[in-house]
């Protein structure tokens, strides 16, 4: 036999392999059902098919467990996102439509969008936490959008504003749609649903006008 061969993962290596996945999913899926405080690390371990100590093996904490899971839903498509803003050739008000529909699509159209509401409703109660998500999350996401609008500033697209109260305008209606599809949407009968994608085009149209130069 040839001793260069590769052979395979072993059945139990590929199990190995795929269970950060699998634990990430269903923390994932029980912060979103439950919230963080009342979800205990024994029932992410069960709902993935594993034992606690197995848990614990990749995330010490629940609270570690969290950042992953924001980590994986929420920053990985951020640094994306940034990468895609330094490849783009069109106008800027083209990139900020496109950056805020792939944005609902990625995370907001996703299950992982939950995890807005819960750090909103929960963030006081777990300063760390929240400090965390100020960090990995917010800041960056705020210096994107704020990227986005210099660079139609400095080609003459935009005109100068108020770069923070101008990011939280464009930031609020994304936070609005997480928010009511979480709470009122479930409620509402289908003649008063929003269809995000066309809100957010809308507003986005709205907005340029007003930034247009």
């Amino acid at each position: 036999m040839n001793s260069t061969e590769i052979h395979p993962p072993h059945k139990r290596e590929r199990r190995k392999q795929a269970r950060p996945g699998e634990l990430l999913d269903a923390a994932l899926d029980l912060f979103v059902e439950k919230g963080f405080a009342a979800t205990r690390s024994e029932e992410v371990a069960a709902r993935a098919g594993v034992s606690k100590g197995t848990l614990f093996l990749y995330f010490p904490s629940k609270e570690e467990l969290f950042k992953a899971v924001v980590r994986e839903n929420m920053v990985r498509h951020q640094t994306e996102g940034a990468e895609e803003i330094a490849r783009f050739e069109g106008p800027t008000a083209a990139l900020l439509q496109y950056l805020m529909l792939e944005w609902w699509r990625r995370y907001g159209a996703t299950k992982a969008s939950g995890i807005s509401k819960l750090v909103m409703s929960e963030a006081s109660n777990f300063p760390d936490l929240a400090r965390f998500f100020q960090e990995e999350v917010v800041t960056p996401g705020h210096a994107m959008i704020r990227s986005v609008l210099q660079r139609g500033i400095e080609r003459g697209e935009f005109r100068p504003v108020d770069m923070d109260l101008t990011v939280h305008s464009v930031l609020a209606p994304l936070l609005f749609l997480v928010t009511w599809k979480h709470s009122m949407a479930p409620c509402c009968p289908s003649s008063q649903q929003i269809d995000p994608e066309t809100f957010i085009r809308h507003h986005t149209e709205l907005l340029v006008r007003g930034l247009s130069v």
